[in-house]
């Protein structure tokens, strides 16, 4: 047993199941001590499920708000960090760096990750909300929005969820084998996300193998004959959902060139005088990269591309054909499009003119969505949120919502520290004013971690997960990369409990 003094809490350690060489523990919070008395009221305690940005951030928030809270974070996977170790783009490592705040706030002495949890499956969100004050749902959107179209399941056609997925390292993914000997690749979606991966098909395999890239995706990359990305947007180039440093790093790639069609973007200029300056310097930038013509010295670069992209905007899929054998698809069928209304609000209708692009491989960004977690907890199926106010769930006392299962899928990191913030705002509120109830006291991990060994779960810790960091970080070293990441759910255990 460990004690602080100075309104610090006692911790003590529980040893709760030993089978074999594996043990593991749950550490238990049993009480506060303060300067000048014996004791204190008991922690108020918050279970937050969830390791992304969202979970992280209302941890972070909660633990600086109140000396009193204690807060535990549940999560699926051995490894925690979600979107930004799985989503973020390998060539983007600067993002990743939030994860350094993450490592502070999991290993701060009220914070506890309990890694391995299946939430919903191991242990339901009413066992949680019996055993906490609070319960701050913060599992994200973890599924693809379908096109709605005939032919998206044919060979060939892959989310943007998966594909990222698969080349960062989710172990859901790791079985995915994307067939890349075709020459054009089309991306339906024109946000961040669908501008990731199109450079990860098209950068220079030099610089993707300094990143934490998956070995089979290098491998995959090695022998890929895509020379060509289309990225298709319903709307127009002043609706654009990229961000411009994406565009930035789009048109600036090592050895490719941009291919566009003029007549995209007629009108834009003089659309450009009603637009927010953030949006305006975007479509500058689209603008000059389509129809200027360059200097003499990326004229040169251009010339010496062996690969290509570019934006076909004004767009809908309506189909995706096969091959004659009908096993694998050969192109992608799309609605012309014209434009009702103007800036952020305009609408897509169709012209009644299709056309056709040959192709073989489609990946569909258009979209995440959340997914219900437990039948105690409400969910709109038509949003694909946790309805809520202000990140409180509505007609469930106690229970609150973070990040994109609040939202939705929008915005970057930043947006969802703010959105998450709001959150642990609302939490932390309730407390105050009482409408939280914290006068009786509750068992926290203590009887949550006992279900759990009744179950056979045996959670992972950030000890253990640091096990693992350091596994990933040794084999990156050995072949020149900042980490090479465990694929299986199965490595990820032998190691931690190593």
């Amino acid at each position: 047993m460990m004690m602080m003094t100075g309104h610090k809490f006692i911790f003590s350690k529980l040893k709760l199941w030993t089978s074999g060489r594996s043990t593991w523990t749950c550490h238990l919070k049993l009480g506060v001590i303060g300067r000048g008395a014996s004791s204190s009221p008991s922690p108020s305690k918050i279970c937050v499920i969830g390791s992304g940005p969202a979970g992280f951030y209302t941890a972070q928030h909660l633990l600086k708000a109140r000396q009193d809270i204690v807060v535990d974070i549940y999560e699926r996977l051995p490894v925690p960090f979600g979107l930004v170790r799985f989503g973020v783009a390998p060539d983007h490592p600067e993002v990743k760096n939030v994860i350094n705040t993450f490592t502070q706030t999991a290993n701060h002495p009220r914070c506890h990750f309990y890694g391995n949890v299946n939430v919903g499956k191991d242990v339901s969100v009413s066992e949680l909300q019996q055993a906490y004050h609070g319960v701050v749902l913060s599992y994200g959107a973890e599924a693809n929005r379908s096109m709605g179209v005939q032919g998206e399941d044919l060979a060939g056609v892959y989310s943007a969820k998966d594909f990222v997925g698969w080349y960062n390292g989710l172990p859901s993914c790791r079985e995915l084998t994307p067939d890349l000997s075709c020459d054009t690749a089309v991306i339906l979606g024109q946000g961040n996300v669908a501008l990731d991966v199109a450079r990860v098909l098209l950068a220079p395999l030099s610089i993707l193998k300094k990143t934490d890239i998956t070995q089979p995706a290098v491998e995959a990359l090695v022998h890929s004959q895509v020379r060509r990305v289309l990225i298709i947007g319903r709307r127009g180039p002043t609706q654009i959902a990229c961000t411009i440093k994406e565009l930035r790093e789009m048109v600036n790639l090592p050895g490719t060139r941009p291919e566009m069609k003029a007549a995209d973007f007629a009108e834009v200029s003089e659309a450009l005088k009603d637009v927010p300056r953030p949006r305006k310097r975007l479509t500058e930038l689209l603008l000059k990269t389509a129809l200027e013509v360059p200097g003499e010295k990326e004229q040169e670069r251009r010339n010496k591309a062996t690969r290509t992209w570019g934006f076909r905007f004004y767009r809908s899929p309506i189909e995706v054909f096969a091959d004659a054998e009908g096993k694998k698809i050969s192109g992608i069928r799309l609605a012309v499009n014209k434009l009702e209304g103007s800036g952020e609000g305009a609408q897509a209708v169709l012209t009644g003119e299709v056309e056709e692009v040959s192709c073989g491989l489609v990946i569909s960004s258009i979209g995440y969505k959340s997914l219900p977690i437990d039948p105690s907890v409400p969910f709109d199926p038509c949003k694909a949120i946790v309805p809520n106010t202000l990140g409180r769930v509505q007609q469930a006392k106690g229970l609150y919502c973070s990040g994109w299962l609040k939202t939705g899928p929008t915005g970057v990191i930043a947006t969802t520290m703010n959105n998450s913030f709001d959150t642990a705002r609302s939490v932390v509120e309730d407390l105050n004013s009482g409408t939280l109830d914290v006068s009786t006291e509750k068992p926290g991990s203590q009887s949550i971690c006992a279900l759990l060994e009744q179950r056979r779960v045996k959670p992972v810790s950030f000890s253990d997960w640091e096990k693992i960091n350091t596994e990933e970080t040794r084999r990156g070293e050995a072949v020149g990369k900042p980490r090479e990441k465990l694929l299986s759910v199965e490595e990820m255990l032998r190691v931690a409990r190593a």
